[in-house]
């Protein structure tokens, strides 16, 4: 049996700001069918110290990580075994994760996640309480120092994977800050952890480990773009023999129609009928000839949401319905709000609540993604598998996981959902008016809906990839 220590800064249900927790919290029960034991090292925020069952101090002494004394829990949660670093100066604080009550980041991001890299590299080269990992699987920049760490303290016997779940975030800071991240000053370079003359966690983990993934072939193909790699395409393009593009699953227990205690329950297309009125009384929607589309989406510029404010009157026009459920940039949040009070086909909620996202889901006929980026896409997945059918971008695992209703995938009875580009409001408007076309055709759209439902969206073929990877690294 392989041991892996999973090295995030989040993972569901625990504590979870996106799709990274999610997957996070996946993996390691995908794993275990394929022999991998899997750890799961996160930060000890409140929440997740208070969802730690029996704990057990497995590794004690730190007196100073990063400003303040600290010792390793284990513990079971949620089914997942849970090492957590219990150090109040850096952890046991309101607000979430990255970002503190006033809406700022915490001012000492920096320290705080390079002490959850200190603490892996530290367990993968002394143990903590007689188990020690093979691998350390790190992801995204939070991560991104513990193979640097791992350097200083002289092992070179664990191997390390880090994934990109978003390039975008680079965990930058100012060269002063060196010697308080416990760094080696020599790596300060071009081939280390520099970039443009600051620190990146980011790019210390993209130089230092043994194999890179990113979350679907697309998108570790984009990476190495300028438009896409945003400052890293030359990296990845010089790790090109160890990078792979692994496509994301979904929890297939927690995100399952015939079974989600949410919403009524249906295993074909013609039970999701049952969703659709409550969906539409739940944000005051009258009737309507057109297909009810949904959006649950943090609202940002990469999401593409100012698109659909430009394209939606194509959807209103053929008796279309949005219902939206998400928040962000408050620009967009204060538009799509007065949308609403002028269309009575518009509904919006801001904020983000878990049972209404399973509810829109079941009751949505189709699920609108218009990213302008998107390495892997949860929501379009969870669209599959309920089948309320994706419109989406095409870009990155957007791309390579909806086929789109092209006349030759029609006639071949495979479509699943729609594609545009270029990602542009006059495209998105096209692809709405496509929609309803379809969505009109009630024998097309239940075979689309079905085809949907057939996809395989869990976690089978991607824990096994990984798998085979973590088996290379051992083997190395």
């Amino acid at each position: 049996m392989i041991s892996v220590l999973s090295v995030t800064s989040e993972c569901a249900p625990l504590v979870k700001t996106g799709g990274l927790a999610d997957v996070t919290g996946a993996l390691p029960r995908a794993l275990a069918s394929e022999g991998i034991q899997m750890r799961t090292l996160l930060p000890g925020y409140p929440a997740v110290m208070a969802a730690l069952g029996d704990r057990t101090e497995v590794v004690g002494g730190f007196d100073n990580l990063f400003g303040g004394p600290a010792r390793l829990i284990f513990g079971m949660a949620a089914g997942l075994e849970i090492l957590t670093i219990d150090a109040p100066h850096l952890y046991d604080r309101p607000g979430g994760p990255y970002i503190g009550p006033a809406g700022g980041d915490w001012p000492d991001n920096p320290e705080r996640f390079a002490a959850l890299s200190w603490i892996a590299a530290h367990v993968a080269a002394n143990g903590a309480d007689g188990w020690r990992p093979q691998i350390l699987h790190g992801h995204d920049w939070q991560a991104g120092f513990m193979t640097e760490y791992l350097g200083q303290m002289g092992e070179h016997d664990v191997r390390s994977l880090l994934t990109i779940h978003n390039i975008a975030f680079h965990g930058l800071v100012g060269p002063e800050r060196i010697g308080a991240l416990r760094l080696d000053p020599s790596r300060f370079h071009s081939g280390g952890y520099e970039y443009w003359g600051a620190v990146s966690a980011l790019k210390a983990g993209l130089v230092g480990a043994d194999i890179l993934t990113t979350v679907s072939p697309r998108y570790a193909e984009e990476l190495m773009t300028p438009e896409f790699g945003i400052g890293f395409d030359g990296v990845m393009r010089s790790r090109r023999e160890n990078l792979t593009g692994i496509l994301n699953g979904i929890d297939s227990e927690i995100w399952n129609p015939a079974t989600d205690p949410l919403i009524k329950p249906y295993q074909t297309p013609r039970g999701k009928l049952a969703n659709k009125a409550p969906l539409r009384a739940e944000f005051g929607l009258p009737e309507a000839s057109g297909p009810l589309c949904i959006i649950v989406s943090r609202m940002t510029h990469q999401k593409g949401l100012d698109l659909v404010l430009e394209a939606l009157p194509a959807l209103l026009e053929h008796g279309g319905q949005l219902a939206l459920l998400g928040s962000g940039e408050r620009e967009l949040e204060l538009s799509f709000a007065a949308m609403a009070e002028r269309e009575a086909n518009v509904g919006v909620r801001i904020g983000y609540d878990e049972g209404l996202s399973h509810r829109m889901m079941a009751g949505g006929d189709a699920i609108l993604v218009p990213s302008r980026f998107e390495p892997c896409g949860l929501t379009q997945l969870y669209g599959l598998r309920y089948g309320t059918l994706p419109l989406v971008g095409l870009t990155g695992g957007l791309a390579d996981t909806v086929i789109n209703a092209s006349p030759a995938a029609l006639a071949r009875g495979v479509a699943t959902g729609l594609q545009f580009s270029p990602v542009t409001a006059e495209a998105l408007r096209n692809a709405l008016t496509t929609l309803c076309r379809l969505h009109a055709d009630q024998g097309i759209w239940a075979k689309m809906q079905r085809n949907a439902m057939a996809q395989p969206v869990g976690w089978d073929q991607s824990a096994r990839a990984y798998a085979q990877l973590y088996e290379r690294l051992v083997a190395s």
